[in-house]
Order: structure tokens, then sequence, then C-alpha cells
């Protein structure tokens, strides 16, 4: 057997079980559940996102059965629209649909009870393409940390026990095993960036730098945990700054810790994450803001960001009768 491959899942301890596997019929959720169908008999349940985005998904959601049936495990199949809307990312788009379908599986009625762990299949190439994505966009470090190995997601447990383990070896695992897989014929599309990212970059990777997976993975490790710190550091200076933050008490930090409360603020308030270029127009305001009558009222992601008063708020409906002129 493939020794990362091994290594990897001897390592993966869920906090909770039952668990249920994000099961798409491709070689690495179908390592996944072999695996962790071995190793906890009797508590793992598969989960299939049928997207309905091209007519092999009925063959796709067949194969998981007959691949579930083999292993004993029971099938929980979700339909989803994952079409996208002009102007947004089919990739975003499929990837949104597919995490709110594990949500709501989660919450359906199981033969093995509630489900509250999530393990997905994400290995070491995909997570070199996630990072080069993030490097294409001009992410900071949330985008440069990539794909973490553990996170929580509407309230559910997110595991990547793979992120280690190369596409290849988890292929060599498979054939040892004789276990079969499908291949989505989507993964050949270049039109998607993350697709010529695998078929050109990677390979050119290999022949320049061969342990480029395992000195990127340190890589994203130290930008994970700068990223950690500024998340401890926002929300220690959340609770001086307040909820909503005092314009004020923002104005006593540096433009840098300000961007990273803000960030933080919106993020954990409202849900929502500016634009670079949105955040920095935010800071420009906030320290333009002297006196009574500045008007702050400022399109900051899906809402506006506004003044009212001494504080600054954010809303995503009709503007507010009582801001600040």
């Amino acid at each position: 057997m493939n020794e990362a491959f091994e290594r990897a899942m001897a390592a993966f301890e869920p906090a909770h079980l039952p668990l249920a596997v994000g099961f798409s019929g491709g070689a690495d959720s179908t390592a996944l559940l072999a695996a962790c169908a071995s190793a906890w008999p009797g508590q793992v349940v598969a989960f299939h996102v049928h997207h309905g985005l091209q007519a092999a998904a009925d063959d796709f959601e067949r194969h998981c059965a007959a691949v579930c049936e083999r292993l004993g495990v029971p099938l929980a199949v979700h339909r989803v629209d994952a079409r996208h809307a002009q102007g947004d990312s089919p990739e975003d788009a499929a990837r949104r649909a597919r995490y709110d379908a594990f949500a709501a599986m989660a919450r359906m009625d199981t033969a093995l009870g509630a489900i509250e762990s999530i393990v997905l299949g994400h290995h070491a190439d995909d997570q070199v393409e996630t990072l080069f994505l993030a490097l294409s966009r001009g992410a900071g470090l949330p985008g440069l940390a990539a794909m973490p190995a553990h996170a929580r997601r509407n309230g559910l447990d997110i595991y990547r026990p793979l992120l280690a383990v190369p596409g290849a070896d988890i292929r060599a695992w498979l054939k040892s095993v004789d276990l079969p897989w499908i291949e989505d014929p989507t993964n050949e599309d270049e039109r998607y960036t993350r697709n010529r990212i695998r078929a050109v970059l990677l390979p050119a990777l290999a022949r320049t730098f061969p342990q480029f997976r395992a000195t990127f993975a340190r890589s994203i490790g130290h930008a994970a945990q700068a990223q950690e710190l500024l998340g401890e550091l926002a929300a220690q200076d959340l609770v001086v700054v307040g909820n909503p933050p005092r314009i004020a008490a923002l104005q006593a930090l540096s433009r840098a810790r300000q961007a990273n409360v803000l960030r933080h603020w919106l993020m954990q308030a409202h849900g929502c994450a500016p634009s670079a270029a949105q955040l920095d127009q935010l800071l420009d305001q906030v320290r333009a803001c002297t006196t009574r009558g500045h008007r702050i009222h400022l399109k900051v992601a899906n809402g506006f960001a506004q003044r009212r008063g001494d504080l600054l708020h954010w809303y995503n409906s009709g503007p507010s009768p009582k801001a600040s002129r």
C-alpha cells in the first residue's frame, strides 16, 4: 500500500463520529471513503452532490451507489442547481452549492444519527492549485493559506486529511486495493483556470522543483499561522473599538490594524469580505472623518458601510434615513 496515503489516514482523528465523506466517485474521494469505512466500520456515510451540470451526472450517481454497496456504506444524494449567475465563477458557484448541500444532508435523519463531521478528499495537488489561484488574484494571507486541514462551516467540522498526499499516490493506493473510480471529463477542460494550472504549471514545477508540494505546503502553513495570529489580534481590537466600531477608536489604531479589524468585523458580524479597493476607500474615509458633518457611505462587498453618529455601520438593505450628513 502507499505509505503517504496510509500515514495521512493513520494520523486522522475526527472529533465526532459518525462522519460523512464527500463522495464524488473520483479517485480522491473513493480512496478516502474506503479508508474511512475500514477505520470506522458502521460509522461512515457517503454524501454525494448531484450537480446536474453535465449529462454524465446520473452515471456518476449510479457509480457511487455501486461503490457504496461494495463497501457497505450508506449513500445520501442531494441534487442542486449549481448553474452560475452572469459574471460569477462557475467553479465558485459549484463550490457554494456543494457546501450548502453537505449542510442540508447533515441535517437529514440518517441511520447513523446526527452528522457533525464531513471529510473531503482534497490532496496536495489541489492545495497547490488553490495557492496559484490565490496568487493570480492578488490574495492576502487568507488566500495564501489555501485550504485548512480542519475548519468549521455551517455548524459542521470539515476535515481534509489528504492535503500532504499527492494525487498520484492516491491513485496508486486505489490500484493496490482494486477499487474503481471515475474521471470527471470537465477536469480536462482548460477553459477553467484550475485545469490549466494542473495541466501546464504542475508538470513544469515537478521538473524544476521536484519537492515543490512539500515546500509549498510549508509556505502555506506559515501563511495560515500568520493569519491565525492576525485573527487573534483582530478579535482583541474589536473588543476595544466595539461592534459596530467607534470611528474615533478606529483612528487610534495604525492603518494596518484598522484594515485587519474591519475585515474581521465585516466577516464575523455580517458574513462579507471587502475587496482591496473597497477597504482602501473605507480606510481613507475613516482617516478623513474629523468633523461631525463628515459623511461615510461606501459600497462594501454586497452592501454599504455608513457612518451613523460616532459609529461605523454596514447594511445590505435600503439606506438608513439616520445617516450622518
